[in-house]
């Protein structure tokens, strides 16, 4: 029998969708934990199967998107369903929360013997029914109030059927405890606050990428700030649905709640969940599921998943992905300094079962990344991207297309081709130099030279911030292995390093120099250093010692060069804003 939406997770012991025994099951749920796991599987059934097979040509998401850093998506698939939702692991008071929302009143609640809610229980019943059906657009309240009539909407076993139409909303709906403990549909039609304005200056201010009243420090570091406090919430600069469960539940945490907020976009088709957890130290912890596509030539992975069942949909080769991640503080020292998110673990989850498999890798291949590098610069890539967060390229049949492929491919990769191996790093080099550097192209490329010059430039960008990563390592006195180093084998290692990137810094990254700067004062600046071999007579010295000695000196002159190199770009970078000026 093949698989349909409709027999989801049916081989799942804990969860019955239709038996008389089902209301004794959800009261089981008292935790949010338990409360996660429930709205797991309604969720990826009603919000990411259901469509699967109901929408013709259901936009299956790329692996690669579920990969820090994110891309925004330009398409809006108004087809497929869209919500807010949070959770919380505890009652609700109306006047003291910090979000405005519709409540529903609970029957057995103290509050229902009020006069705002009477105790007649059909009379309860029906109020909730008329908050719900005035939120919901006027073609569905109808169907609505046939199908609940009669029915509390606030109890978890109405929740599936109820999904339908809480997916009509553009607002948030809130589940929450009840007196005696039980979770229940609290509110509908809340509005989250998102103070954006005020968020990206406090968090800019705190990082050291604002100071207050510069107005220029402002402007040329204001994305980076924006894009790094979105991706530390699993989003990139995205809608305001999106943006609201990012910056309430940034709220949130710092209130020290537990809580869960949930979003899926109708663009990037993933369910996004952060949530309080007891590792979760600094931030929220983000997941995301989604219905994703493995790639044809993943021929290890097809096989273990199609052994296992773990196929939707084996033809599409379809399956439900979830990944988890972890949040990384800002460190302006480190050469990858907009390193946000980086991925914890992956799990497939079984249709039926919902068995989790952890041990088949789907995106962190990196195999599979050079796989697709070669297929871009061959034009042999069938796919989109999203060019500069404003142009969708499709396929690249055209030398255009693939420099604009090669450019959006190693500013998403950035941060992975700087940290894998070198063995890796060998052959991205070997890849892009078969293409960029390949004499029948020269004239084509002549053509569109900012294009090329663009692609160049973010190469050349990995080359020197791999060096630069080297030296964050050497400066612990590390080697790339991670093996100890002693002082004489850290200076020569770090001199012969500068060296070389003083050739390459042609294309200058300001960044990247004050890293080398940085770097080269904490090793000149260590006090057993000093002391040992600097500040005492050379006479006094071994060989070993006088080794030492030369080799600091040999530091000390190449980062004056360093130095040197950067006040007149400095000074070179004012006379053209005078010149622009007048």
């Amino acid at each position: 029998m093949s698989f349909t939406w409709q027999n989801a997770f049916s081989k799942l012991p804990h969860l019955r969708w239709t038996s008389p025994t089902e209301v004794e099951g959800l009261r089981r749920i008292d935790s949010l934990e338990k409360l996660k796991d429930y709205l797991d599987w309604v969720h990826i059934k009603l919000c990411l199967l259901k469509p699967f097979f109901e929408v013709e040509d259901y936009p299956l998401v790329d692996p690669r998107s579920l990969l820090p850093s994110f891309e925004p998506e330009l398409f809006e698939y108004k087809e497929l369903p869209g919500y807010l939702m949070v959770a919380f692991d505890r009652q609700l008071n109306p006047f003291d929360e910090i979000f405005q929302y519709d409540r529903l009143y609970n029957i057995m609640a103290p509050g229902a013997e009020t006069s705002e809610s009477c105790p007649l229980e059909n009379t309860v019943i029906d109020q909730n029914l008329q908050i719900l059906r005035s939120r919901l657009p006027k073609k569905v309240q109808e169907g609505f109030l046939s199908r609940f009539s009669g029915k509390d909407i606030c109890y978890l076993e109405n929740y599936p059927p109820l999904l339908e139409f809480l997916l009509e909303m553009d607002r948030a709906h809130v589940i929450s405890r009840d007196p005696y403990g039980e979770y229940h549909l609290s509110g509908v039609y809340g509005s989250l606050p998102a103070d954006l304005d005020t968020e990206i200056k406090r968090f800019g201010l705190r990082i050291g990428k604002f100071a207050t009243g510069d107005n220029e420090r402002y402007e040329r570091n204001r994305l980076f700030v924006y894009q790094f406090l979105m991706e530390l919430y699993g989003f990139s600069i995205v809608s305001e649905r999106r943006t609201a469960a990012a910056l309430f539940s940034r709220r949130l945490f710092r209130m020290g709640e537990r809580f869960m907020v949930r979003v899926q976009g109708q663009s990037d088709r993933t369910i996004t969940t952060l949530y309080s957890h007891p590792q979760a130290k600094s931030y929220p912890r983000v997941e995301k599921v989604a219905l994703v596509r493995i790639e044809e030539d993943q021929k290890e992975a097809i096989a273990e998943l199609e052994k296992g069942g773990f196929f939707v949909d084996r033809k599409r080769r379809a399956v439900i992905l979830r990944a988890v991640y972890r949040q990384h503080r800002f460190n302006p020292k480190n050469v990858r300094q907009d390193r946000a998110l980086s991925i914890t673990r992956q799990e497939v989850i079984h249709p039926l079962t919902g068995e989790i498999r952890t041990d088949i890798n789907i995106l962190k291949d990196s195999y599979n990344m050079i796989l697709r590098l070669n297929d871009i610069v061959r034009g042999e890539y069938v796919g989109a991207v999203t060019y500069k967060r404003q142009e969708v390229v499709f396929n690249t049949e055209t030398h255009e297309k693939r420099l604009k492929f090669l450019s959006t491919w190693l500013t998403k990769h950035q941060r992975r081709i700087i940290g894998y191996s070198e063995e890796f790093y060998t052959k991205v080099i070997k890849v892009l130099d078969s293409y960029l550097l390949t004499p029948d192209n020269f004239e084509t490329f002549n053509t569109m030279h900012d294009l090329y010059q663009e692609v160049w430039s973010r190469f050349s960008y990995i080359q020197q911030a791999r060096k630069v990563k080297i030296l964050e390592d050497l400066a612990d006195r590390r080697s790339k292995g991670g093996q100890s180093l002693n002082y004489l084998e850290q200076l020569t290692s770090i001199n012969d390093i500068l060296a070389d990137l003083k050739f390459e810094i042609v294309n200058y990254f300001d960044e990247l120099v004050q890293g080398v700067l940085a770097i080269g004062e904490r090793v000149l600046n260590d006090r057993y250093l000093q002391r040992t071999y600097v500040e005492v007579p050379e006479d006094s010295l071994s060989k070993y010692g006088k080794d030492i000695r030369r080799q600091y000196r040999r530091l000390v002159s190449q980062i004056d060069e360093f130095s040197a190199i950067r006040k007149a770009r400095q000074d070179r970078s004012e006379t053209f804003v005078m010149q622009a000026v007048l």
